[in-house]
């Protein structure tokens, strides 16, 4: 029996989150990683992006205390996540005067956070305090999961939500977590999420953490000199066109550099393009589901106005109201998060495909004007300059049942990494979120290693 603990040699194609998250495991684990890259840039679909001579983002993010693999990545590769992040308690704030509502969470045990929360929270009625009370209370009931998947929509109008509720709860937090709308999303995964932030035993898993540093610096960045400080190599502008498996078991990229196992780490999309190139049999299921996948956008417009102006919070949440043109769905002051970036706002308007469509002048011009009447600021109707970035495959659609392929791809040695994958057991699977991307890539990581110890055998 060979020893499973022998150095091997692993190459992982795509430096998303999922990819750095594979190669900081494999690296914490003594192997030689070599990393490939298409881009300049770390970070795969959240990554930082220059614009107007200001570091932006590709995408406004809020992550959760629930995302324990990215914060223990974070910390591994030597950075301290209160100097990278700001942690706020689980909120759905309003501006005031816009008809939403104020729902903050206190610094307490869990749940009584949220009874307490749900107790002085104002916007709301009575009817809508008890929905949302027995809404919670079915979920801890039936431990946080839903065997029978159905959409957001169906499940909120099974436990009787009200409209309100829908309109400045649940709607809004479906969006911002499935980036599917209601009536598409599927439950379980909705469900999921709550379990973890909302019915977790720590107060901590329901904080909301959102950036300081780009997206970039977040992780990926720090996952690169990881690598490199444990005697592996980050290659970016180096894009993989082809994959071939050899007699003895081991993987050639290109016409090149050989290695013990290969994980993909690359959007579905260019993941199904190398697997096809194979014209392996085995790939045939993994490949189908890849190509079934709708994609679903999000979209960041950037609103720079004199550095003076500051929000009252870090952030809001936002009645979404297309037929009013009112599209932004959270405002973000930027200047709350970096010094260097006062008077910087930033909307977000996830699944946002016929928001987009409005181009964007026009797109931006309604969202200065819905900020200057929903914040009640005219002056927010005229900014300095505006950016609008959309990602227009940001995530896949989170439907129902959706056929998700897991890590392993049925060839041994090649494995897959990204957001998109399924977890072993479906009543954990995630949507498209940093923190699905990251788990992912440990569990490649692990996946291959052992895949390497059978071969040995």
């Amino acid at each position: 029996m060979a020893d499973s603990s022998v150095k091997q040699r692993y190459a992982v194609i795509g430096a998303g989150w999922a990819g750095c998250a594979a190669a900081m495991e494999l690296a914490r684990a003594g192997h030689a990683v070599t990393v490939y890259e298409a881009a300049r840039t770390l970070g795969g679909r959240a990554r930082r992006v220059e614009r107007e001579s200001t570091v932006l983002d590709n995408g406004q993010h809020i992550l959760l205390g629930a995302y324990t693999e990215t914060l223990r990545l974070i910390k591994l590769a030597g950075r301290d996540p209160s100097e990278l992040i700001l942690t706020l308690p689980l909120q759905m704030r309003y501006p005031a005067g816009s008809d939403g509502m104020d729902f903050i969470a206190p610094r307490l045990p869990a749940p009584l956070h949220l009874a307490w929360a749900l107790l002085r929270a104002k916007g709301l009625q009575g009817a809508d305090k008890l929905a949302l009370m027995r809404f919670s209370t079915a979920m801890r009931w039936m431990g946080w999961q839903l065997y029978n998947d159905c959409t957001v929509g169906e499940l909120l109008q099974r436990f009787d939500q009200t409209d309100r509720l829908n309109r400045l709860m649940w709607h809004p937090l479906c969006l911002a977590a499935l980036n599917t709308p209601p009536e598409r999303a599927s439950a379980r995964v909705f469900i999921n999420v709550l379990r973890d932030s909302l019915g977790a035993s720590r107060r901590r898993a329901s904080d909301m953490l959102i950036p300081k540093a780009d997206l970039s610096a977040l992780l990926p960045d720090a996952a690169a000199r990881y690598v490199e400080q444990h005697g592996g190599a980050v290659r970016t502008g180096a894009k993989i066109a082809a994959l071939h498996g050899l007699p003895d078991g081991r993987w050639r990229l290109d016409d090149a550099d050989v290695f013990d196992g290969v994980i993909v780490a690359t959007s579905s999309v260019q993941a199904s393009s190398l697997l096809q190139g194979l014209h392996d049999a085995r790939l045939d299921d993994v490949i189908t589901k890849m190509q079934a996948f709708t994609p679903e956008a999000i979209s960041t417009c950037y609103l720079q106005y004199d550095a003076s102006v500051r929000l009252d919070l870090p952030f809001y949440a936002l009645v979404d109201a297309p037929q009013k043109q009112h599209w932004g769905q959270f405002v973000f002051d930027r200047g709350q998060l970096d010094g260097n970036q006062a008077g910087l706002l930033a909307v977000v308007i996830s699944a946002s495909g016929p928001a987009a469509e409005q181009g964007h002048g026009p797109l931006a011009q309604a969202i200065a004007a819905q900020l200057a009447q929903v914040l009640q600021r005219p002056a927010l109707a005229q900014p300095l300059w505006t950016q609008l970035i959309t990602e227009k495959r940001a995530t896949f659609a989170c439907t129902p049942d959706l056929a998700r392929p897991g890590n392993a791809s049925g060839v041994p040695g090649l494995l897959l990494a990204g957001d998109y994958t399924a977890s072993d057991d479906r009543t954990q699977d995630y949507p498209a979120t940093i923190e699905a991307a990251v788990r992912s890539g440990v569990a490649a990581a692990r996946a291959v290693t052992t895949d390497q110890a059978a071969k040995q055998t």
